[in-house]
């Protein structure tokens, strides 16, 4: 089962940058691209109808990053109000491929290729996506 549902857009979510998201130099610490990009993947979710918590104490299921990409462009730095996106580009029975992006006033900072595996919470091995999410996404 692949394919991408053309009547979803592309999800997009705003981030501030905070003092603590920032080096000495008021410059947003690499890593923290990933921290903005797992909340925007969370809140795209979540307007799915996908509760995280609920998903893994009830259907014991999670999703999991297995690879990522990351291109660096462009800086981002304090106080900044970047909008990160989340576009899927292939669901697949036990993965989904996700393109993300974080921007500044449109332009663009960091792009990521993501590919997310959805797995068994006790046992860390795949499972298949329930199909009410596969539809969703």
């Amino acid at each position: 089962m692949s394919g991408v549902n053309a009547a979803l857009e592309t999800f997009r979510w705003p981030i501030r940058v905070y003092y603590e998201d920032t080096d000495a130099g008021g410059i947003v610490y690499y890593a923290n691209y990933l921290r903005f990009m797992e909340r925007a993947r969370t809140e795209w979710l979540q307007a799915r109808g996908v509760d995280v918590a609920e998903l893994a104490g009830q259907a014991r299921l999670m999703f999991t990053v297995r690879e990522i990409h990351l291109d660096f462009l462009r800086a981002a730095r304090l106080s900044d109000n970047l909008e990160v996106s989340v576009g899927v580009k292939r669901a697949r029975r036990v993965s989904v491929e996700l393109e993300q992006s974080v921007t500044l006033a449109g332009e663009l900072l960091c792009t990521a290729q993501v590919r997310l595996a959805c797995v068994d919470v006790d046992t860390l091995k795949p499972r298949p996506i329930p199909d009410g999410i596969l539809k969703e996404i």
